[in-house]
């Protein structure tokens, strides 16, 4: 097992390598002037090669990429090109609670939610309620989360007027005032994950369920509640557990869209008005610090997930 983990630390470092290249690139050959972001237009010729000369833009590629990840190793992301300029490490770390916080609800709640539906569903296979279940789900599968978002919006703020829209309370600055701002947008992260989670444990506890230490239990008479939450749900929960990660890349996508939709001070608000603005160090900046969540989040997620299902480790012997 100790073997597994520095494969994955060194696999990590590897990605995380790549991930920084290929970001650095691609921002790169977004067009515009960074010399015109931060001047603004009709200056002089020489005024914009200056700014050029003094940010390093006529340097070579390689150059460039090199100074720029040993600043970003040392957690200097570079200076926005928008005034007021500020850091964008300053400006990253500020938004990051609030996208760290709506990931962390929602997949709470999905998982709140996924959870006994998908063993109520399991356990009534074929009836009614799970039919219900499922018809639901592929409804929820079928909704965007920019129209979940914009018909939540609708109905509990516009409508019922249970929830602001536009406004947000940080954590340390009173619980109760930031969970009443951040339920909505965390329900509107979560419903896509709900609705996979909820197939996914559905089909695995239904297989689990025709196992034959299932049937040896039911034999011995074993309540129901136990059987489903205690000897079926843990083994029928690894697929659930393996999809976390992958989960957790379309909840970045949601979160851009959502916190957007609900104008949140999170990352995807900010990389999206950094990109309106052509500020290319913080589109730059948020990139590589989401990217830098997935890639570990994905990696601490595989060597659980050996310490979970022992197959998985004999599978490296």
């Amino acid at each position: 097992m100790a073997r597994t983990v520095v494969d994955k630390v060194i696999e990590l470092f590897v990605v995380l390598f790549v991930v920084s290249l290929g970001t650095f690139t691609l921002v790169s050959l977004i067009p515009g002037d960074p010399a015109v972001s931060i001047l603004g237009e009709g200056h002089a010729a020489e005024d914009y090669a200056r700014v050029r000369a003094e940010m390093g833009l006529d340097d070579p590629f390689l150059t460039r990429y090199w100074e720029w990840l040993a600043g970003a190793v040392g957690g200097d992301l570079g200076t926005s090109l928008v005034p007021p300029q500020n850091s964008v490490t300053e400006s990253v770390a500020a938004a990051f609670p609030v996208s760290v916080q709506l990931a962390v609800m929602g997949l709470v709640i999905a998982l709140a939610v996924a959870v006994p539906l998908a063993v109520w569903s399991a356990r009534h296979q074929g009836g009614w309620i799970d039919r219900t279940i499922s018809a639901c789900t592929f409804g929820v599968l079928s909704i965007p989360s920019f129209l979940s978002g914009l018909l939540l919006i609708m109905l509990m703020v516009n409508h019922l007027g249970w929830f602001p829209r536009s406004q947000w309370v940080r954590l340390s600055d009173g619980p109760v005032q930031n969970l009443y701002h951040a339920i909505l947008p965390a329900v509107a992260i979560s419903l896509l994950e709900m609705a996979m989670f909820l197939r996914i444990l559905r089909s695995d506890l239904i297989q689990t369920l025709k196992e034959n230490f299932i049937l040896v239990a039911k034999a011995k008479g074993m309540s129901n509640a136990r059987l489903l939450f205690s000897d079926a749900l843990r083994p029928s929960s690894f697929s659930l557990i393996t999809m976390l990660g992958v989960v957790l890349g379309s909840m970045i996508g949601s979160m851009v869209i959502v916190e957007t939709l609900f104008s949140l001070p999170g990352l995807g608000s900010l990389v999206v008005r950094a990109a309106q603005q052509g500020d290319m160090p913080m589109v730059q900046g948020v990139v590589l610090v989401i990217a830098v969540v997935y890639v570990v989040a994905n990696s601490v997620i595989d060597i659980s997930y050996g310490y979970l299902d022992p197959r998985s480790r004999r599978a490296h012997v």
